[in-house]
């Protein structure tokens, strides 16, 4: 198993350090940080960032209020497609997607692998077609994956993850890649964890937004990315709950557990350059 840092998505809100903590600019940074793992069975990614169709006709496809709110920079060279043609695959070779949730910022690139089997909690799919209110109506948007062949969907069950209620054995996936649910931020959302030779990996995804917001030593969040969470949740306690217990988890060294979430561009640096460079990561 091999498994590569991608950058799928670059998003400039207005606010510059009020939203990344280290932007001098009037715009922040922030990434879409999915992984492409080498197996067996085939390439899976975790999460897709946006598509090559998103970089056509964005606001054919997504709300023009996220694309404004969040700034978002479309560029073919930031697609999944693309870093995975650059890494010598092809499309094809992406047997499975594994989603955090769905996302535009992390499903916009499905349709870009006509092949691929996607798995995803079961209430986010739920969710996503019922897609209730303002926000869920905006931040769901099945043009994203209305051509989606084929689906896996997923309830919690089975041998607990470090504490963590957990969904293992997907279906046609190594027994390495793990869903872990962590709810609040969307209905369905879940964690991807990953036994690697170095000890786990786990993508949060978006239960956190904000690498200090699991510091052991200066716990706190940016006002931006406070407000986005606040504004994204569907259940605050949740949310916080599953915070706080990733917190506990970060702090515990014994575990040998890394995790990072989505879109923390000092994260994904770090991440980046640990793998780097047999991973040929793709900023």
């Amino acid at each position: 198993m091999h498994i590569h840092h991608l950058n799928c998505g670059c998003m400039c809100p207005l606010g510059g350090a009020l939203w990344d903590g280290f932007s001098r600019g009037l715009t922040a940074q922030l990434v879409c940080h999915c992984l492409l793992i080498e197996t067996e069975q085939g390439l899976v990614l975790v999460d897709t960032g946006f598509g090559q169709q998103d970089v056509q006709a964005p606001y054919a496809r997504l709300s023009p209020f996220f694309v404004h709110v969040n700034n978002v920079q479309f560029n073919y060279k930031n697609t999944a497609i693309e870093q995975v043609k650059s890494l010598g695959f092809a499309a094809s070779d992406v047997r499975h997607i594994v989603l955090t949730h769905l996302d535009f910022d992390h499903a916009g690139g499905l349709e870009d692998f006509p092949n691929a089997t996607v798995h995803v909690m079961q209430a986010e799919r739920d969710a996503a077609r019922e897609r209730h209110g303002f926000i869920n109506r905006r931040r769901y948007r099945p043009k994203l994956w209305d051509e989606v062949k084929q689906w896996r969907y997923y309830a919690a069950g089975g041998e607990p993850w470090f504490g963590f209620e957990a969904v293992r054995d997907l279906d046609g996936l190594p027994p390495e890649i793990l869903l872990i649910p962590l709810t609040g931020h969307t209905r369905g959302h879940a964690g991807v964890a990953i036994n690697t030779p170095d000890g786990w990996l786990l993508n949060a995804g978006d239960a956190y937004f904000y690498r200090h917001e699991m510091d052991a030593t200066n716990r706190h969040c940016t006002p931006g990315l406070l407000a986005y969470q606040r504004v994204m949740e569907v259940d605050r306690q949740a949310r916080l709950h599953n915070q706080d217990r990733l917190y506990e988890l970060a702090c515990d060294r014994a575990s040998n557990v890394r995790l990072f979430c989505s879109h923390d561009a000092i994260e994904f640096k770090t991440f980046s350059e640990q793998a780097a460079p047999a991973s040929q990561v793709q900023a």
